[in-house]
């Protein structure tokens, strides 16, 4: 190639971003707009979905401008072009044209891997853009977003944020971009408990947390919170009862690496970090306590008793103390 097709350069002549994560494959693309446009404000961006990508298409993309224009074309779904037309980006790659910026969106996998390996084999710049399926990655995720965002947030916060807003790519960076905008200082966990946990599962496993951490205060806290924005006390009910029973099946589970536990006990990785932080004031007997108040507090929110609220309240009361047994 013609140009420096360094990997960390956004104007290198070819540019493929690889994955499924929509918001990865859209900054990729972003980030080569930008530099282009930073180099040539005219900068004319061409984006085109595999099908609109037709044989001949890209000879006319990309043939020579009298104006020497700096230019983008952006190719989405490029596993799925067709047999001429990968024939013709082919060609394109083995001599890419002066002020074009060609970059290719692929899904990876087998779908049109001939196409990938062509791109490589000639230094392509490549972006990985793989779809987050789990919690940690996820987490690793926010914690990048506030780093470059110049932004400080611990490490509770951030796997708040993660419980918060789920596995969206899109809504947790700007989550992350409002928190950012609007707090000053390091972003907490309280923070981030005021934004986002009015969300019923959030703010229902905050309450369970509390309580297991043997935190009474915090716990009733939350739960006052929870009730107040509509929470239904089933969803409470069961997020103790989650928590209770985490406790207990890591605390009789023999030793072992966080992957191998989770398989043993069917729970993520990062959960079995989070739920060895919370066992450690508990004993057998704390965890049949809570398990009995767990079950009275079911029942009474679900019509055995005239006070749902006050079942609750003293549910988590009675886990909060459970999970202080061995500390006295």
């Amino acid at each position: 190639m013609a140009r420096n097709s360094a990997q960390d350069n956004p104007l290198a002549p070819v540019t493929i971003a690889v994955g499924q994560e929509d918001l990865l494959l859209d900054r990729a693309v972003q980030e080569v707009v930008a530099a282009a446009r930073a180099a040539d404000a005219d900068t004319d961006v061409r984006d085109l979905t595999s099908d609109q990508l037709q044989p001949g298409t890209l000879a006319e993309l990309t043939s020579p401008s009298l104006f020497a224009e700096r230019k983008v074309v952006v190719v989405r779904g490029a596993q799925d072009l067709s047999a001429d037309t990968v024939k013709d980006v082919k060609a394109y790659l083995g001599a890419p044209a002066e002020e074009i910026t060609l970059v290719l969106l692929h899904a990876g996998g087998a779908k049109g891997k001939g196409l990938l390996d062509a791109a490589r084999k000639v230094g392509a710049r490549e972006v990985a853009c793989p779809k987050m399926t789990k919690p940690a990655d996820r987490l690793s995720f926010v914690r990048a977003e506030f780093r470059a965002l110049g932004r400080s947030a611990t490490a509770e916060a951030c796997q708040a944020l993660v419980d918060s807003i789920g596995s969206d790519l899109r809504e947790l960076a700007s989550a992350v971009t409002q928190l950012a905008a609007d707090i000053e200082g390091t972003i907490d966990e309280a923070v981030v408990g005021r934004y986002y946990t009015g969300r019923a599962e959030a703010s229902s496993f905050t309450v369970a947390d509390r309580a297991v951490e043997g935190r009474a205060a915090e716990a009733l806290e939350a739960l006052r919170w929870s009730l107040s924005t509509g929470v239904a006390p089933v969803l409470i009910t069961s997020a103790l009862a989650q928590g209770v029973r985490a406790i207990g099946k890591l605390s009789s589970a023999r030793g072992g690496r966080p992957a191998d536990l989770a398989r043993e006990l069917g729970m993520p990785p990062w959960k079995i970090d989070r739920v060895r932080q919370q066992m450690r004031g508990w004993t057998p007997d704390g965890v049949a306590v809570a398990l009995v108040a767990v079950a009275e507090a079911d029942a009474g929110v679900k019509g055995g008793g005239d006070d749902p609220e006050y079942a609750l309240e003293k549910a988590v009361v009675t886990i909060a103390r459970a999970a202080r047994m061995r500390r006295g």
